[in-house]
């Protein structure tokens, strides 16, 4: 399988360094678990924007935590944080972090009707208050600001302390989106791509 830009880096190749990030993303939260979509090959390569955090490992054990931490450690509900990270993905046509995402949002309760709304872009119906103002946030976001009126709107909701961690985590799944367009990171085998 042709690997994109990056070198498609093995176990046993890798360094100290890049060992220690390794670790880090297959013994942190995303590898507990049942898991939505494999985050390896069957030779233990990393799919998806892993690869690239081990080839630099600074970086990577930064962005690593920084996306653990935004996934599993903040206090926005799985389907908002789901609704908000699919939106990034499809306003940067992301292929294979909407491949990752939709498996997640399926995980968390999202419905085949949402999800295809969202990969429009539109905002789905039936969603929850706190959904909705995510919905709203994020999509701003992805458009490039957040305008006065939106953060007027929403921060009775959501409250400041999950709007920053709105915008923190739209930003991280942005820088996601980037690296996996850099470096050209393909789908796994087998998989379409949605955003032609």
């Amino acid at each position: 399988m042709d690997y994109g830009r990056l070198h498609w880096y093995e176990p046993g190749e890798l360094d100290e360094a890049q060992q220690t990030v390794a670790d880090a993303i297959r013994g942190g939260p995303r590898g507990a678990g049942p898991q939505a979509f494999p985050m390896d090959d069957p030779e233990g390569r990393f799919y998806g924007p892993f690869n690239a955090m081990i080839a630099e490992p600074r970086a990577g054990a930064a962005v690593e935590h920084l996306g653990a931490v935004l996934r599993y450690e903040t206090d926005l509900a799985p389907r908002a944080r789901e609704i908000a990270i699919l939106l990034v993905a499809a306003s940067r046509q992301s292929e294979f972090e909407w491949y990752a995402h939709e498996r997640v949002g399926r995980q968390v309760g999202l419905s085949e009707a949402e999800i295809a709304a969202l990969r429009s872009g539109g905002e789905p119906a039936g969603l929850s208050p706190e959904e909705s103002a995510v919905f709203a946030v994020a999509s701003a976001l992805a458009a490039g600001d957040l305008p006065d009126g939106v953060l007027a709107a929403t921060e009775s909701v959501l409250g400041t302390a999950a709007i920053c961690d709105l915008v923190t985590l739209v930003g991280f799944y942005g820088l996601i989106a980037l690296s996996l367009r850099a470096w050209r990171v393909p789908l796994p085998d087998g998989i379409d791509p949605v955003f032609g």
